[in-house]
């Protein structure tokens, strides 16, 4: 990254300065007024990671970094039309890092220097028309759709530049669709083109919508389009069935089907993804079951500045290289049953085979991943939450990865109003 495009600090007083706005607006907007909320949220992040292998070009990345991100989200005017404003302000501050313990992804670095940034921000404005149940959005986007879902995994959550309408006139089904054309990485003051790898587009096309036939059950499909790059298509079933005893099933099964578009200036895109996972919980615990099989060519493509809509999407690794089949087993557990309400654990094991990738025909990879989580109950830290991430990742069959990883987050959120 150009040192030259981490954007100067952003007060977060200058988004906060927009509030005054509809202070002077007429009665006609009380709803824009009154219906508006605003929050802040507080991550302080650090983050550990010991390279293992013996030919790593760094030892171990190390990062500490404190994130700001505030939200205002208006009400809308009166009327058949009904307007509306929300801001988006991140900043993103450098506590501790140096050039030869860089790349967490929670702090930005010049390409030449490797020094991280001191800071880096954003600031993004969204305008919103209300008709009916129906909601068009036009300016800063982070949706959470099969085919694109922004990333908030580190210090920042990423954004997109576009435009979203989102329908519901019909109960039950929600309808989206939208078009996309940059992106704003969690670690980045800069908007890019849109784009896969290193390949870029004019745009993002995207629509479908879900359909919930009952509380218990839920259908939907989805159509993404990266013009010049790929095209993808997904469905999905979402059912949870009682099974008795306090005991029920939650079903979550997804499938994908990606190729080529134009150009295909990615290269070659061939991908089936075939991923689910069932859970089954009783009382404070839950075990999962998962499995994701790969078909094609190529590695399953997802944009820019997201996550991949997958099953097997975990704290390091996302399980999607091309031909490749993992499975998962999970354990949750809620420590209110024992009378410690606010911590919960979780611990999981994905394993990975038949990789393909460059000169490697048939891979394999597998992380551990363990969660211990505590949010205050009361008391004048009441709701700030502590979480622990242990990972151990290792590759084999010509992957050389091989990771020991902690994360220490505390978070906070403060509602202003």
């Amino acid at each position: 990254m150009n040192p030259a495009r981490i954007a100067p600090h952003k007060s977060l007083l200058s988004l906060m300065a927009l509030l005054s706005l509809p202070m002077v607006a007429p009665s006609a907007m009380a709803d824009f007024i009154s219906d508006s909320k605003a929050r802040i949220e507080m991550r302080n992040h650090y983050l550990n990671r010991d390279f293992r292998q013996d030919n790593a070009a760094q030892s171990k990345a190390e990062e500490w970094a404190q994130g700001f991100t505030a939200r205002i989200e208006s009400g809308y005017t009166d009327g058949m039309f009904g307007l509306g404003l929300d801001a988006l302000g991140e900043l993103g501050l450098k506590l501790d890092s140096s050039p030869d313990r860089r790349g967490t992804g929670l702090l930005p670095y010049g390409p030449q220097s490797h020094e991280p940034a001191d800071e880096y921000s954003e600031l993004g404005l969204t305008g919103k028309l209300r008709v009916s149940k129906s909601v068009m959005k036009l300016g800063t986007l982070q949706p959470l759709l099969p085919v694109v879902v922004y990333n908030d995994t580190r210090l920042l959550g990423s954004t997109f530049q576009g435009g979203l309408l989102t329908s519901q006139e019909i109960s039950g089904l929600t309808v989206n669709a939208g078009r996309l054309t940059k992106a704003n990485l969690r670690d980045s003051s800069s908007r890019d083109d849109i784009g896969y790898g290193a390949a870029s587009s004019d745009g993002f096309d995207f629509a479908g919508g879900s359909y919930a036939f009952s509380p218990q059950l839920s259908l939907s499909y989805y159509y993404g389009e990266l013009e010049q790059v790929y095209r993808q298509q997904f469905a999905g079933l979402v059912h949870t069935q009682p099974l008795g005893a306090g005991f029920s099933l939650r079903s979550d099964l997804r499938y994908f089907d990606s190729r080529g578009d134009g150009a295909e200036r990615a290269g070659r895109i061939d991908n089936r993804n075939l991923n689910g996972m069932f859970t089954l919980a009783h009382g404070a615990h839950k075990v999962s079951a998962s499995y994701q099989q790969l078909s094609g060519d190529s590695a399953f493509p997802f944009l820019n500045g997201g996550d991949p809509y997958v099953v097997n999407l975990v704290t390091f690794n996302t399980y999607t290289r091309a031909d490749e089949d993992s499975w998962q087993l999970r354990y949750d557990y809620d420590f209110v049953a024992l009378g410690v309400p606010g911590l919960t654990f979780m611990t999981r094991y994905t394993d990975g085979r038949h990789v393909k990738a460059a000169n490697v025909d048939n891979g394999t990879e597998w992380e551990r991943d363990t969660d211990i989580t505590y949010v205050i109950q009361s008391g004048a830290f009441k709701d700030v939450s502590l979480r622990w991430r242990n990972v151990t990742f290792r590759s084999g069959n010509g992957l050389t990865t091989a990771v020991d990883e902690n994360r220490l987050i505390l978070g906070y959120t403060l509602a202003l109003w």
